[in-house]
């Protein structure tokens, strides 16, 4: 059985990097599933730099960019080019473009499902989007 991909939301990140209650719990595990083999767990280079941001005045930058530097060798990248940004650009469904990045390189990832606080904002989406704790339910806990 092919693993299932997830697509980690930006906010996923920053709830954990500054852990923030009452999301943190939830958030940890969803990305400690990268070491689950029935998960590929991916982000963007843009989620990561929107993590650092925060990290970094939470922790100082030492700490932000050791943070981001594990969280970049645990979890898989996609990448966003030229067609994440014509696509979500030309969606007028879309009315955060950070979201349309995210999502349109999700979705060129192959990611079945995009993790998120932000159910709202992925309104427009095709593919599924949970916030941590429904994903957790759903997908991870072993039957």
């Amino acid at each position: 059985m092919a693993a299932k991909r997830i697509f980690v939301d930006a906010n996923i990140l920053v709830t954990v990097l500054r852990n923030e209650y009452p999301r943190f719990s939830a958030c940890a595990r969803v990305l400690s599933l990268a070491d689950d083999r029935r998960f590929e767990v991916y982000t963007s280079p843009l989620a990561l730099a929107i993590g650092a941001y925060f990290a970094e005045k939470k922790s100082g930058a030492k700490a932000a960019r050791e943070k981001i530097g594990l969280l970049a060798r645990k979890l898989k990248m996609t990448s966003m080019g030229p067609a994440a940004v014509e696509r979500t650009l030309a969606d007028p469904r879309i009315t955060d473009i950070e979201d349309g990045f995210q999502y349109f390189s999700a979705v060129e990832a192959g990611c079945s499902c995009i993790v998120t606080h932000d159910k709202h904002d992925f309104g427009f989406s095709r593919i599924e989007v949970l916030d941590a704790e429904s994903v957790l339910l759903k997908y991870a806990v072993r039957k």
